[in-house]
């Protein structure tokens, strides 16, 4: 099954991205305003209220990852080396723990290196996370949304792209401008402005063949 994270924008200036569906892999992709793939791993119970984190595994392409700890690993900062600059990001452990902890526990492991950012909206975001390259990949597991409902996506913006509800994986979005989105995707940090002028100049050079991917590559050489 092919999830997919919808961009419903244009007339109504209401930018839902990043909501998926269920779809066959057959289904014809839309252009860039309309669609953008997401992780597409089964639902997973949200986070327990006594703080630990649960994580469910599941059967999807990418690259298998070691689950994360069920007590959250706190961490504040991470950086982001890529092949066209580096992004520094501050994290938010306070609100979204196991999001954070799950980020960490992928960058201890190195999963994230070596992969290519898939997906680049212009004016919107630009995603990462899927070893696959696809939008279709994650880490094996699945786990919770952390949301109070009043989450807001200005440009810098570090969120989870999703395939639903609790449905969080490996990828990962960076808001390049000031985005009206539903509070539905977990927000687990922010980029520095440095680092979201790199995001902002891959979107420059706009998509490539396929309309989907940035022109250039963008490579994730490790995270830290």
């Amino acid at each position: 099954m092919r999830s997919r994270l919808l961009a419903v924008a244009a007339s109504t200036v209401l930018l839902s991205i990043l909501t998926a569906c269920g779809g066959s892999d057959d289904e014809p992709a839309t252009d860039a305003s309309a669609s953008a793939d997401a992780t597409p791993s089964a639902s997973a119970p949200a986070p327990a209220a006594d703080g630990t984190c649960t994580y469910a595994e599941a059967t999807e392409a990418g690259k298998k990852a070691e689950l994360p700890p069920s007590e959250p690993t706190s961490l504040d900062a991470v950086t982001i080396k890529t092949n066209r600059g580096t992004i520094k990001a501050t994290l938010t452990p306070e609100a979204a723990p196991c999001t954070v902890s799950s980020f960490a526990s992928l960058a201890k492991q190195g999963y994230f290196d070596g992969t290519k950012c898939h997906r680049l909206v212009q004016g919107f975001v630009l995603q990462c996370g899927d070893p696959s390259a696809t939008g279709t990949g994650g880490p094996g597991y699945s786990f919770g949304d952390e949301l109070t409902g009043s989450e807001t996506y200005p440009a810098g913006t570090l969120a989870m792209a999703n395939a639903g509800p609790d449905t969080n994986g490996s990828q990962f979005f960076i808001v390049l401008a000031d985005a009206d989105l539903p509070p539905d995707y977990t927000v687990f940090g922010s980029v520095d402005a440095a680092g979201l002028k790199v995001a902002q100049e891959i979107e420059k050079e706009g998509n490539g063949p396929d309309g989907v991917a940035p022109a250039k590559d963008v490579i994730l050489e490790s995270v830290s």
